[in-house]
């Protein structure tokens, strides 16, 4: 599979980058500033720029100071959710989804929590917004949990307006090669709490600062999760690209609503990036991409241990993905056609 990334973008790619080269700044310089800021243009909320996804989530549950406490992370997630919960000191809890949107359950969570609880992370699974997350949102600020939201399928997503991030203490953004924005690696953490926006540009670059002319490490957990320069340019790039990628995902995911009932149907006002396009019993479809989440990936399966999951367990067996990955070759063929692709 060929990566589409068309001549205009790579000129416009090749010029940023010649300006990093100019500018003596390889690392957390100028560059990077731009798309931030451009980054906050599109969200809506404060935005800076690291490493990974991963590390994103690993920042916000280090500033939180998770240790010891327990964070309700969705069992049907990328492992480097509960991972980023391990590496900061705090304890695994699993959570079940919903089967309407794979994303975490209201119901569950309710059950689950207890006085130790100190964060919940959602994550926005497929390229939509959890359908649950208002009520989600509400039931965590209600009692004083952190709602921390896992933004790394969502680029495109909002809600009558409201992109991915805008709920909770902080949002995950990741820009990893399969994602619908791609940087190869890279990470955006988005939050409206401009302390912890503050202390992240030091938590990323070590923990270091300078006070005074001298530089001091006043926190000890941080470390090095720059963003480079040459991925901040492609980064400005892929952002001014996004819209036409989302624009050809949602003409195609069009003529999937006329193929497939049983899929995940959004709610009124809902807009989706369709990182994936997720149907529901469909055993016979010969054409598709991998799961969303697949048995093995389940965390309770990966770590051995015992949780109260059917929902994601149900998910996995129960659940396919037909193409809608940008470029797909056939994604401008009719209905009937794409018909026969499919099956």
């Amino acid at each position: 599979m060929e990566i589409p990334f068309e001549q205009e973008y790579r000129e416009k790619f090749f010029k940023l980058s010649n300006e990093v080269f100019e500018s003596n700044f390889w690392s957390d310089g100028p560059m990077l500033r731009r798309f931030e800021e451009a980054f906050e243009l599109y969200t809506g909320l404060p935005s800076r720029g690291i490493h990974s996804g991963g590390a994103g989530l690993l920042s916000i549950l280090d500033y939180l100071d998770v240790r010891g406490k327990d964070v309700l992370v969705p069992a049907n997630t990328f492992w480097a959710t509960p991972r980023a919960v391990q590496l900061a000191g705090g304890n695994v809890i699993y959570g079940d989804c919903n089967r309407e949107d794979l994303c975490l359950s209201l119901e569950d969570l309710k059950k689950k929590v207890t006085p130790d609880t100190k964060a919940v992370i959602v994550v926005h699974i497929g390229g939509y917004l959890a359908f649950q997350i208002e009520e989600i949102a509400e039931f965590c600020k209600d009692r004083r949990i952190a709602l921390i939201e896992d933004c790394a399928h969502a680029h495109g997503a909002s809600w009558g307006g409201k992109t991915a991030g805008h709920y909770g203490f902080a949002g995950a953004y990741s820009f990893y090669a399969t994602k619908t924005m791609p940087l190869g690696e890279g990470g955006m953490v988005v939050s409206r709490d401009r302390t912890f926006m503050k202390w992240l540009e030091n938590y990323r670059n070590y923990g270091k600062e300078v006070v005074d002319g001298k530089v001091v490490y006043p926190l000890k957990n941080g470390f090095n999760y720059r963003m480079s320069e040459f991925s901040a340019a492609l980064g400005i790039v892929q952002l001014e690209r996004l819209p036409m990628v989302l624009e050809w995902k949602q003409r195609l995911a069009a003529k999937y609503d006329k193929i497939f009932e049983n899929r995940v149907k959004l709610p009124n006002g809902m807009v989706s990036g369709y990182y994936k396009y997720i149907v529901f019993g469909y055993q016979e479809l010969k054409t598709q991409t991998g799961q969303v989440f697949g048995e093995n990936d389940l965390g309770p399966l990966i770590e051995n241990v015992k949780a109260d999951v059917p929902n994601s367990l149900w998910v996995t067996k129960n659940h396919q993905c037909p193409p809608i990955f940008f470029g797909w070759e056939h994604a401008a063929c009719g209905i009937e056609t794409l018909k026969e692709k499919l099956f």
